[in-house]
């Protein structure tokens, strides 16, 4: 059925402005003034902003992680991050040593199959780069329209590869259009550091932060990045977290290098200091990197402001705090990484930055949209409201105000990180290439809906993903 949404302030990362859009066939057909259709359902969006479906460019769904998996699976993970105004999640698929590649993948799509509400597209992780890979990858690009890959510069012993398989796995994208993206800490450093302290007895959550201090995070970025402009390819930095990373994503892009950045809530509204809670809470805030000393925060709202990180992931990976996070007391090494962080991604954002200043509505939507579907192969298609788009649309009251509680969240863990958080603006109705997935506030979807994108490669969209919009 037809459906024209009326009355809103339709905002996209260059404009604002008050108009209507109407939908046919899954895709936006017409956006003006006044619009009517007899066969149209009219959908009243007055008082609220409409912005393009969010877009969450990194999630671990259903992800195998330190002897437990992740607690949010396609189902759960992708109905609350509906709630939370994401109509697209693109998720990592991890792959083994040894191991052909598509079966890491047909895993990944076993998993999801008719389970996600919303679409949805994967990442692959490179953990070695061999002849067989090296095969498998234009099959993986033109078969499976996986576009990026992930090279982990941490955890040792479990993904991290070595500097090698980077540099090849650089080399192999320039060659085939693909973004690498980079877990960027010095996995050698946290291994000793780690070892050092459970010596000398540190077992606390606390320790998780002071193993992985913001020094191996910036050294990490930085030779990524160099390797980047010697390989001349393209890098995206993942969920950044301190001063030291973001000085090297901009000295790497002043040299005119291919480095994007990104960042995640947890990093503008958390801090160091959540990991010394007493009876173990701090577990709850266990992720790598860690939480960093509170004044970060800032250094990096200011790189969102500038355009020297460019988009927020949401990171999300969670446990449970009994049952899967306290399985690391007495050794923080054994604490599951990660936690839930999808649903309340886009309003952190909104109430933290556009209520306070720190960025403009139209960058919001560059930061939650549209430079990830740039960067990943789904623009115009996502990411943005105009004709012939998927009509991917939220109906956002900015003035509703809530307080974060695991008590009203719909992610599957046990607690939520923000809890007790205050924040303005809620999305109140989402639709997902035209029919609503939350509609005022409920849940009205459909398990197994989500599309599967195949993503277009990154050469393809060379040109509107670097191109930069100017820095109010």
């Amino acid at each position: 059925m037809k459906k024209i949404i009326k009355n809103g302030v339709i905002v996209t990362a260059a404009d604002t402005y008050k108009g209507d859009i109407l939908i046919e066939n899954e895709k936006i057909a017409l956006i003006g003034q006044d619009l009517t259709d007899p066969q149209a359902e009219v959908i009243d969006a007055g008082g609220n902003y409409v912005f393009p479906g969010a877009i969450d460019p990194h999630t671990h769904l259903e992800m195998p992680f330190g002897g437990t998996v992740s607690k949010d699976d396609f189902e759960t993970g992708t109905i609350a991050a509906a709630y939370g105004g994401t109509t697209t999640v693109i998720d990592f698929c991890l792959t083994n040593k040894g191991e052909p590649l598509q079966g890491s993948i047909d895993q990944w799509h076993a998993k999801s199959k008719d389970k996600s509400v919303i679409d949805y597209s994967f990442h692959l992780m490179i953990g070695e780069i061999t002849d067989n890979v090296l095969e498998e990858l234009p099959h993986v690009i033109e078969d499976e329209g996986i576009t990026s890959f992930k090279v982990f510069m941490a955890y040792k012993d479990v993904f991290q590869a070595d500097d090698g398989t980077l540099f090849r796995t650089l080399e192999e994208a320039k060659k085939l259009g693909a973004l690498v993206m980079v877990h960027a800490e010095n996995g050698d450093v946290v291994d000793h550091l780690v070892k050092k302290a459970l010596k000398a007895g540190n077992t606390d959550p606390i320790y998780h932060a002071l193993t992985r201090p913001p020094e191996a995070e910036g050294e990490a970025t930085g030779r990524a990045a160099q390797l980047t402009g010697l390989a001349d390819s393209q890098l995206y930095v993942v969920h950044v977290s301190c001063s030291e990373a973001v000085e090297k994503i901009a000295e790497a892009r002043k040299k005119g290098y291919e480095v994007w950045g990104e960042t995640c809530p947890q990093y503008l509204v958390l801090d160091q200091s959540y990991l010394e809670k007493p009876n173990f809470e701090g577990a709850k805030y266990v992720w790598s990197p860690p939480l960093r000393e509170k004044w970060n925060q800032e250094v990096l709202w200011n790189a969102l402001k500038t355009g020297q990180l460019q988009t927020l992931g949401s990171d999300q990976c969670s446990f449970d705090f009994h049952g899967q996070k306290d399985l690391g007391k007495g050794d923080f090494t054994k604490i599951p990484n990660g936690g839930p962080i999808i649903e309340d991604r886009v309003s952190l954002l909104f109430s933290e930055g556009v209520k306070k200043g720190r960025i403009t509505l139209n960058q919001f939507v560059e930061i939650t949209s549209t430079r990830i579907a740039k960067l990943f192969g789904i623009y115009p298609q996502k990411g943005t409201i105009s004709v012939g788009a998927d009509a991917d649309l939220v109906i956002f009251d900015p003035n509703i105000e809530r307080t974060i509680s695991v008590e009203t969240s719909h992610m599957a863990a046990d607690y939520n990180p923000f809890e007790g958080m205050e924040v303005t603006g809620q999305p109140v109705s989402v639709l997902s290439r035209g029919e609503f997935v939350i509609r005022d506030k409920k849940f009205v979807g459909e398990l197994g809906k989500g599309n599967y994108l195949k993503r277009a490669r990154y050469g393809e969209l060379k040109t509107s993903a670097a191109q930069e919009l100017p820095v109010n």
